[in-house]
């Protein structure tokens, strides 16, 4: 594809408004492949450490790390691959967020042990809070970097933190490590999620988002008794990363834009004093041209502002469907918390339906065991062409407020299956996350899954079935496929009424710009 052909998919220098990144516009010659499933990633992962030698580069950054998760059935847990690749000689880096309270289900003491990990191994890592108040550093990504064998070198980006429940597989049965979640989803929560490994010239471009992080003079928390902690404890170091190797050289078809969400800050990120808002533009960008197909994978759902650009693709195009996937569930319960978490997905859900009545289908998922499955995964499909796979959500918090990377990719290999026009790339993930939810064999090469019709209704009888199924009592063979009709929440009026403050203020808040927040733009 032509950089003009490029330029229509991908955002600008200019329309990513961020000119203080040293990141560029987008990179060719890349290789990208989907990794859906935590043990899929988690195993190639794995492999990758221990292929890391004296003076290789390791650098990390997640939301949320447990050091006892394991890698594979028979180990390593996170906490000692990591501590190995740096006794090995490897220069390993990490960037953790610090987290609320696990009071609060979160992982400030599981974060911490982590970075403790890999400091006692010689490593560093920070634990860093330099995020708005209630915010969160939500990138999870890794970087792997070779002095002797620079054709190794990988970057891994998308929605799966090194932590417990990830680590779970097509079955869907659930990561034998298990974190805390609604009973709803039993004692192991089936868990489906998505990563992306990268190889070629974009590694040198996810190297340079940690360094920019890693490079902010900033103090990683400004609380003076974590401070204090932090610097008892040796983790308040930051040694100067070596100076950043070439780029690595083309290896595939497949051009790569790296899109991100910063807040706009007090004191600004030096990289993004406006913040950044990449992720939310792209969006913008992408739906503005969908004409065929929308296929979305998404945790939250939430808000009617950030979902407005794909309601408008579906009033602008008669012919476009749009199929979402989502948990049934929410990953917090309460009398409170469940409420304000469903509060933003009502409101979509109302508005995509009003935009595209039954051009629009949204399920969830469960296993073969009727437990259901926990959606995770951060996936968008468009047309065929644009596909991003990445740890932002579908709601104002991803698109302004924490931060965020997604990796997207536009294929310049044409598909060579009807209708025309889709790319390699995009039209596989999409099929092959199809396949799945649809119960197919893996081998099915999903041919006529192409047409975004023929899908649409493919999802639609599957779901249909299955509901059918468990309305008539579980009688007789359970129908192939995983996928229900997801009902959306239904929420009394005075619930609703208490939950909204914690919704607008803490659940889903907006990092914007004065400016932008007024003007409604991104």
């Amino acid at each position: 594809m032509s950089t003009a052909d490029l330029a229509e998919w991908f955002l600008t220098a200019e329309e990513r408004d961020n000119p203080s990144t040293r990141l560029l516009p987008w990179t060719t010659g890349n290789l990208v492949r989907p990794l859906v499933h935590g043990a899929t990633y988690f195993a190639e992962l794995r492999a990758c450490l221990e292929r890391l030698g004296p003076r290789d580069l390791l650098l990390f950054a997640d939301w949320r790390g447990d050091p006892d998760e394991r890698l594979t059935d028979d180990g390593p847990a996170v906490g000692r691959a990591l501590a190995q690749a740096a006794r090995r000689g490897a220069l390993v880096r990490g960037l953790i967020w610090r987290s609320h309270l696990d009071a609060l289900r979160f992982s400030a003491a599981e974060n911490r042990h982590l970075g403790e990990d890999v400091e006692a191994a010689g490593g560093q890592a920070l634990l860093d809070t330099r995020v708005r108040p209630g915010g969160s550093h939500h990138q999870k990504f890794v970087v792997l970097r070779h002095r002797r064998d620079p054709a190794g070198d990988v970057a891994f980006v998308g929605g799966i933190d090194l932590c417990h429940s990830r680590r779970d597989d097509a079955r869907h049965v659930g990561d034998p490590q298990a974190a805390p979640m609604p009973h709803v989803y039993g004692e192991r929560p089936p868990w489906h999620d998505a990563q992306a490994a990268i190889r070629g010239p974009a590694v040198a471009e996810v190297e340079k988002v940690f360094r920019e992080r890693w490079d902010d003079p900033a103090p990683e928390t400004r609380q003076p008794f974590r401070r204090l902690r932090d610097r008892l404890e040796q983790m308040d170091d930051v040694p100067p990363l070596p100076p950043p190797g070439p780029a690595p050289g083309p290896v595939g078809t497949h051009a790569v834009q790296l899109l991100r969400t910063y807040p706009s800050r007090r004191s600004p990120y030096p990289f993004a004093p406006r913040g950044e808002r990449s992720v939310a533009r792209a969006y913008h960008k992408v739906l503005g041209r969908a004409s065929r197909i929308v296929y979305l994978e998404d945790q939250y759902l939430w808000s009617t502002e950030v979902i407005e650009p794909f309601a408008e693709a579906l009033e602008r195009e008669p012919e476009l469907r749009m199929i979402v996937v989502v948990p049934r569930h929410p990953d917090q319960d309460g009398w409170l918390a469940s409420p304000a978490s469903l509060i933003g997905r009502s409101e979509a859900l109302a508005r995509l339906r009003e935009a595209g009545g039954d051009r629009v289908g949204v399920y969830d998922l469960e296993n073969e065991a009727g437990t259901p499955v926990y959606v995770h995964a951060k996936v968008c499909v468009v047309d065929d062409v644009w596909a991003t796979v990445g740890s932002d959500n579908i709601n104002l918090r991803s698109w302004t407020y924490d931060s965020e990377l997604s990796c997207a990719v536009v294929d310049e290999e044409p598909d060579p299956r009807l209708p025309a026009g889709g790319r390699v790339f995009a039209r596989r993930l999409r099929i092959a996350l199809a396949a799945e939810h649809l119960g197919r064999d893996p081998a099915d090469d999903g041919d006529d899954l192409c047409d975004p019709k023929a899908a649409f209704e493919a999802f639609a009888e599957c779901a249909a079935r299955l509901e059918s199924w468990h309305r008539d009592g579980c009688r007789g063979p359970r129908p192939r496929g995983r996928l229900r009709p997801h009902a959306g929440p239904e929420l009394g009026r005075l619930r609703k009424l208490l939950a909204l403050p914690l919704y607008r203020i803490a659940v889903d808040p907006d990092g914007r710009p004065a400016d932008l927040r007024r003007s409604g733009t991104f």
